[in-house]
């Protein structure tokens, strides 16, 4: 199976390919259109400003190829925040997979601190992407958890694939079609996001 993984200016690349290598996957990071659209599987990671990451993306032509791919897809932190509609984050128009505009975080207690940073439960996981988490050691309640860093939020919506609360209920997850993203970092996210980004190579297409 050849894993391609999106080459822009994104921050966690690295840290995607070390969790597909201990999976036995050694993945290729390609900003090339040929390579992108014959990978079995495509990954979209993404640690960075919404607007810079747009405006790369736009001079690369990257925008257009990733709305062709036909493949399963996995949108990875502002990685998910760029397949929806707009973000809020420098007011900038996004690849527009999912119908939904991302936002930002406003605290409402003392203790709400933005970023949200660390380990936070899933919810309502309706995914092939979360199968098979309790054999992953996740606990008997069935909210796995996984681990977050971020300063804006996908509202709930018709694309949400699970569901996690911080300050309010937002997307945790998303999917459509062969578009499948999280908020969290698998990569970051030990035996559950292990199993996460394995579910995400055994995708039926």
């Amino acid at each position: 199976m050849q894993v391609a993984i999106v080459k822009y200016n994104a921050g966690n690349i690295y840290s995607v390919v070390n969790a597909l290598r201990r999976l036995g996957v050694e993945p290729l990071v390609t900003d090339d259109k040929e390579q992108l659209l014959g990978a079995d599987r495509v990954v979209f990671p993404g640690q960075g400003e919404a607007s810079g990451c747009m405006k790369y993306l736009r001079e690369h032509k990257l925008d257009s190829l990733i709305k062709d791919l036909r493949q399963p897809v996995l949108g990875i932190c502002v990685g998910q925040q760029l397949l929806c509609r707009h973000s809020e984050e420098g007011d900038t128009d996004c690849i527009g997979i999912f119908d939904a505009d991302v936002k930002r975080f406003h605290p409402q207690r003392h203790e709400d601190k933005v970023p949200c940073m660390g380990w936070n439960s899933l919810h309502q996981m309706r995914s092939e992407l979360f199968s098979g988490l309790a054999e992953a050691g996740t606990p008997a309640t069935n909210h796995p958890y996984v681990y977050f860093v971020h300063s804006f939020y996908v509202p709930l919506c018709d694309h949400t694939a699970a569901t996690a609360n911080y300050i309010l209920p937002y997307s945790a997850a998303m999917h459509k079609d062969n578009f499948y993203a999280c908020q969290f970092h698998p990569e970051k996210s030990g035996p559950v996001g292990e199993r996460i980004l394995r579910n995400f190579l055994d995708l039926r297409q």
